[in-house]
């Protein structure tokens, strides 16, 4: 733990942002709701979230490099606290939208910050338990979160207020850590080409993700208010899906080791496919059949990206590893950016039911494409995979954090 300590002002202040970004993604989407904005106008909120977040995700590098890490974080983190109180001051969908935007430019921003630091910082001895703490902190920030929507309430301004606070208290751990400076990250180069030829199943399954979690993650709430649940109760539901993807990755990512890592990507896919027609056509409002079925669609949905990650890193070289994580963060986004729009579309004309007729839909299509590509592309020998490495989908920074951990470890553990 001594070995950690250094790190642990960097860490604190990734539990504040992570928390903030879980918090403010349900209580726009609920806020929304109850100030009169329609699901198609929540879920265009969701889609100028993931704009900003690529957007983020692509020029950071840049200004780590103009002004360095401190300075960035500090300016990002202003803007971030700034535009979280202008949400409570200028209630109109018009502004939401653009804040969101804005928002997503910071938080991908923020956390491509300190992804860089931490992989600067955490030597080899200690990364693959930088690395598992950073993961559980992800888990906890994001469920823990939802919960302050129902003790504070979405009405009036002290959620927002609360939030806002968060951001801006993450400056002071970040200020107190190593001021060293590090090396800022390289700039991603975007070869889309070159990624969709290392794997076109990842691709598409990257894309597939962005168009279906990203929906669950920004229209769920307002199928759970739609089908009767109380704010608890959805904060309960979203924090099912995701500790249900942190309780499946690591069995399912250990089972592709071992197997042809497309039949375990078909068969998560169907099962994201199956828990999603079951809640679509059987959960109806029952609240224990929605929580116990959407523990099984994240389980499944969840796990899907690091799955298309582990997949695309079979078939790269090492020296790919960075344009192939920018490559797919850029396909998930895509996807990311459209699905919210759709779903929320659905959701208005045809019930909230139609979100998981949505989501079922594509994973469906992503059935069919693993299967065609199994037929076409041989399997990769079992000495030449990749361990597989559980991913957030937070900066393509994370990938070369988990790939330098992977790296030092002995070769017979490879």
């Amino acid at each position: 733990m001594s070995n950690l300590r250094p790190l642990i002002p960097l860490l604190i202040a990734a539990g504040i942002l992570l928390a903030g970004n879980g918090l403010q993604g349900t209580l726009i989407a609920l806020r929304g709701a109850a100030e009169g904005f329609s699901p198609t106008t929540i879920g265009l909120m969701g889609s100028a979230y993931f704009a900003g977040f690529l957007i983020g995700c692509l020029y950071i590098p840049r200004l780590l490099r103009a002004v360095g890490h401190i300075r960035a974080f500090a300016a990002l983190a202003a803007l971030g606290a700034a535009g979280a109180l202008l949400l409570v001051l200028f209630v109109d969908p018009i502004a939401w939208i653009a804040i969101r935007f804005l928002s997503g430019i910071c938080f991908s921003s923020l956390f491509t910050t300190i992804e860089s630091w931490l992989n600067s910082a955490a030597a080899n001895a200690n990364r693959a338990r930088v690395l598992a703490v950073y993961r559980i902190i992800d888990i906890v920030a994001v469920t823990g979160s939802q919960y302050m929507i129902p003790g504070l309430g979405i009405e009036g301004f002290v959620t927002f207020a609360v939030m806002a606070m968060m951001i801006t208290l993450s400056l002071v751990p970040v200020s107190m850590a190593d001021r060293s400076n590090p090396q800022p990250p390289a700039e991603f180069r975007l070869d889309l080409k070159g990624v969709w030829r290392i794997s076109p199943l990842a691709s598409i399954g990257c894309i597939a993700v962005g168009l279906t979690n990203s929906a669950f993650r920004m229209v769920g709430p307002i199928y759970g208010q739609a089908i009767g649940l109380s704010v608890s109760e959805i904060a309960t539901f979203m924090s099912a899906g995701i500790i249900g993807g942190a309780v499946m990755q690591y069995p399912l990512g250990a089972l592709s080791d071992r197997r042809d890592r497309r039949q375990v990507l078909l068969v998560t896919t169907i099962g994201a496919m199956v828990s999603a027609l079951a809640l679509s056509w059987f959960a109806g409002d029952d609240r224990n059949a929605n929580l116990l079925l959407v523990f099984l669609f994240g389980a499944f949905a969840m796990s899907l990206y690091s799955l298309s990650a582990a997949h695309a890193n079979d078939h790269a070289t090492k020296d790919e590893f960075v344009q192939v994580a920018a490559g797919l963060l850029f396909f998930y986004s895509i996807g990311a950016m459209a699905g919210p729009l759709i779903a929320s579309f659905l959701m208005q004309r045809f019930g909230p039911h139609a979100l998981f007729s949505y989501t079922s839909v594509i994973y469906a299509a992503l059935v069919l494409v693993t299967l065609y590509r199994m037929g076409v592309r041989a399997a990769v020998p079992a000495g030449q995979r990749r361990r597989f490495a559980v991913l957030l989908r937070t900066s393509p920074v994370f990938m070369r954090m988990a790939r330098r951990g992977r790296a030092k470890r002995p070769a017979e553990d490879r």
